[in-house]
Formats: C-alpha cells, structure tokens, sequence
C-alpha cells in the first residue's frame, strides 16, 4: 500500500471565554442600573390615613393609647412603664393608637422597651372630624 496517506491532523478547537464574560459583565451593569439610584435619595413626608366619625368604644380591644408625652393607657386605664407585658398576658393581639405625628421609630422604641412576647403588634388609626381642623 504505497502512497497511502494519512488524514490530516485536525486542530483542537479552543473556546474564546471573552465573549461570555462580556456578557456577564454587561448584564452586571444593566442589572445595577436599573436597580440603583443615580440620584441621592429625595426626602419625602407621608400623610397618614384618618377615619370619621369613629366612636373610640368601637375600636378593637385591648387598644393601647400612646400619648404625645409617652403616657400610655390601656382599655381607659393608665399604664406604667415597664408593666405592659404582665397585662397582656392572655391577649396576643394589641392594638396601638397614637397621635399621627408620632415618629414611627420613637413608637418602636417606646414599644421595644416594654419586652413583650409573643404579642402581635397592630396600628389602629383616628380620623378626625372636619370641625376638629383636620
């Protein structure tokens, strides 16, 4: 068999990984474009909701009333601070009614202090009547 020949030899083919990390590194981008903020975060009030016309004897019990000063009330009668958590005991369920220019972190703090447990937490809001300059 004289002058048979070989195949030739075949190259290796290798990958280029460039091309799929370009990819990722474009996809990267657009994801934290389209997440971030380019510009600083704008300051913004909230106007909480008020209701009309609601009978406070027809609020959820136990309703915990929170005062501008920190005074709270529970059902109509004073609370001492520190004694919320004995006075929940069989109720898992309170209900926070506070003045609408409470700060929402003063409120958690004033709430935190009282360690309670096992206690679901709910916020009960008060409109108010129009003649009451609302």
């Amino acid at each position: 068999m004289k002058g048979q020949r070989l195949p030739p030899p075949t190259s290796k083919i290798r990958l280029d990984s460039s091309l799929a990390i370009v990819n990722i590194v474009l996809l990267l981008i657009f994801f934290f474009l389209t997440t971030g903020s380019l510009v600083g975060a704008q300051e913004f009030s909230v106007r909480l909701p008020e209701t009309k016309d609601l009978p406070l004897d027809l609020l959820p019990k136990p309703l915990l009333i929170v005062g501008e000063d920190g005074s709270m009330t529970l059902d109509g009668a004073p609370v001492e601070r520190g004694t919320l958590n004995d006075l929940l005991i069989d109720d898992p369920v309170l209900h926070v009614l506070t003045d609408r220019d409470t700060r929402a972190f003063d409120l958690l703090d004033h709430l935190a202090a009282e360690h309670l447990v096992a206690v679901e937490i709910r916020l009960a809001t008060l409109h108010r009547k129009a003649e009451d300059g609302a």
